[in-house]
């Protein structure tokens, strides 16, 4: 059992955590949540002995070993292997001490030991690991000091996963992670038979992994039994309950304030006002539910650019002309598109993003789009690029250079940096502002086209489902790469796979996806029909337009369900009544009213689309 009683920790002077309390159960799963800023890495150093609480104690279960990532990563002449399975102390131990025993007795222990704690498979194991974070049996046999920081940083997992600790603590696993090793990771944490804390955003493995959520707010921590799916339903209700509690104390407040001014000057009443004034000081104010200004994403709308929006026919691209990263690639991309790139990271997906962005010239074939067409591009680098000593408002000025004060405040304002927050250095943002803010930067001149490579690493979930949401508001096309499957899932319609050495149109969905990659479902190799049924396969051409037809019926599926959801929350804005109340309202009530009818157009086109579909599977005789 680990038990957090009571502690607070100050930083700068400023408290993190406030007499914090939580106990987690024996092998249970834990997921640590909170928003950004919040305090969990700060809790997670002080689990480990790396921060000194100011008060309050940590119990951990004695002789109990914790296991946490280290902040640097593992680097020289050693392989990642090497580097894996040095990581479990005693087995290196116990095989050098039996290279150099010449004790009989003490050799046989040892032996022994070896043989317990199966020592002799481990590299197997190590190798499992190894692969399954994406590395093959070439890369785990470089030095380290031949990968870059990321992929350093995914050994120092895998070396932590291989030593099973008896308390496991990860922080942003899935950060240096690509959506393979992510779903790799994802079904490795399941079956992990010890206590597990992890600090995480990502929705499907806090549905999948844990069995409670530790949640960090206003340096208190509350554990929730459940799933991530589960808390959100209690928190709701919390809410709900807070809001009726703070609606109920208003009204009361309002009674006794009325009650104090109009008897405080009478003799007669003089005393029960008295004693109503006391009452009004001692009573504690519930917090109202503040509108969080990290969550607003708003990507202003472009104007209309006719389809094809980009059309790349028999492309290579790469870095060097006598070796390019992918060729043979021939792909059309339309005004609405909403398009996520797969594939393991290394297989080129970054490369073909910058091919879209015009960032990377084709070696061969072309890449044709028109010249008026914007292109908003979203690197992690921006984000680790930006001016520590500058303000958001000094880097839009210079971005928007020529445009009034105005604009410049009201493109910060569109991603919640309006007020002070426009004028504080970026050197005291979170990760998760920097991320709003480099998005405010692509975005300035309202871009036909979004291409966003990994735009959730800083996001805390709260933040991520805001950006769901702004994605699907958008009305230019999107392109997607991200292991953060529940954002693809929401967002994409159409999926491009990146393997090898180029980029082809998926044809089935994410589920299938996942089940590709986690080996599942998969076809039977070498199977030869049973006698008499050689001539009931279908032509190859039906089976061609079948899994054509199969593919664009699903995508008009997603599409649809996806309008009727527009639409709901178009017609739910719509009929607030705070619209009707002023100008600014009556503008908004028109600009909703002229998306809601573009949405509902777009639906009964999709409807059409999966109608005419749908007739046609079943010309093929399948339905």
């Amino acid at each position: 059992m680990l038990t957090i009683d009571g502690i607070t920790v100050r930083l700068g002077g400023r408290p993190i955590l406030e007499r914090a309390s939580a106990t987690i159960p024996q092998g249970a799963r834990v997921g640590l949540i909170g928003r950004n800023g919040a305090g969990k890495s700060t809790l997670m150093k002080a689990l480990i002995g790396e921060i000194e609480p100011d008060d309050g104690t940590i119990g951990k279960p004695s002789r109990a070993r914790l296991g946490y990532i280290a902040q640097e990563a593992p680097n020289g002449a050693i392989t990642p292997e090497e580097a894996v399975l040095a990581a479990d102390t005693e087995r290196a131990a116990l095989l050098i001490e039996a290279e150099t025993c010449t004790d009989p007795d003490r050799l046989g222990d040892v032996h022994e030991r070896l043989l317990a704690i199966d020592a002799y498979s481990a590299p197997a194991r190590a190798a499992r690991i190894l692969s399954g974070l994406g590395f093959d049996e070439e890369m785990q046999r470089r030095p380290l000091d031949s990968f870059s920081g990321g992929w350093k940083m995914r050994v120092a997992l895998g070396a932590l996963l291989f030593s099973e600790p008896d308390v496991l603590l990860l922080d942003e696993p899935s950060n240096h992670l690509d959506l393979e090793a992510t779903l790799w990771l994802e079904n490795f944490l399941k079956s992990y038979p010890a206590t597990l804390l992890v600090i995480s955003h990502e929705r499907d493995l806090l549905n999948k992994v844990v069995d409670h959520i530790l949640h960090l707010q206003g340096g208190k921590l509350t554990l929730y039994p459940g799933a991530y799916d589960a808390f959100e339903k209690q928190r709701a209700e919390r809410a709900a309950q807070a809001a009726a509690a703070k609606a109920a104390q208003d009204a009361q407040r309002e009674r006794l304030q009325d009650y104090v001014a109009r008897n405080s000057a009478r003799a007669s009443t003089a005393k029960q006002a008295q004693s109503r004034a006391k009452m009004l000081a001692k009573m504690q104010p519930i917090a109202a539910l503040m509108e969080d200004p990290s969550l607003s994403f708003d990507f202003p709308s472009p104007g209309e650019l006719r389809s094809p929006m980009i059309n790349v026919d028999g492309a290579a691209v790469g870095y060097d002309p006598a070796v390019p990263i992918l060729r043979r690639v021939s792909m059309r991309i339309d005004a609405d598109d909403r398009i996520a790139l797969l594939g393991r990271n290394g297989n080129g997906k970054t490369t073909f993003a910058r091919l879209l962005a015009s960032q990377l010239q084709p070696l061969e074939g072309t890449v044709n789009a028109p010249g008026k067409l914007k292109v908003g591009y979203f690197t992690q680098y921006q984000v680790e690029e930006l001016p520590r000593d500058s303000t958001p408002l000094d880097l839009m000025t210079r971005a928007m250079e020529g445009k009034t004060p105005a604009a410049v405040r009201a493109q910060l304002g569109r991603f919640g940096f309006s007020g002070p927050r426009a004028t504080g250095v970026v050197e005291k943002l979170s990760g998760g502002e920097r991320a709003r803010l480099a998005l405010a930067l692509i975005t300035r001149d309202a871009p036909h086209l979004l291409i966003l490579d990994e735009p959730t690493n800083h996001l805390d979930v709260d933040a991520r489902e805001a950006l769901i949401q702004a994605l699907n508001d958008y009305t230019g096309a999107v392109i997607l790469i991200s292991h953060d499957r529940h954002m693809v899932e929401l967002t994409a319609d159409r999926l491009v796979l990146v393997d090898g050495g180029t980029a082809k149109e998926y044809a089935g969905s994410m589920d299938d996806y996942i089940d590709f990659v986690l080996g599942r479902n998969q076809p039977k190799k070498d199977v030869k029909p049973a006698a008499g049924q050689a001539g009931t396969k279908a032509p190859a051409p039906n089976r061609a337009r079948l899994k054509f037809v199969q593919s664009e019926l699903a995508r008009a599926e997603k599409a649809m369900a996806k309008l009727q959801a527009a639409c709901a929350d178009l017609d739910s804005a719509l009929c607030d009544p705070a619209l009707a109340s002023d100008r600014e309202g009556a503008r908004k009530m028109e600009e909703l009213a002229a998306r809601r009818a573009r949405a509902g157009d777009q639906l009964a086109d999709a409807e059409a689309q999966w109608l005419d579909l749908g007739e046609q599977l079943e010309g093929l005789g399948l339905v």
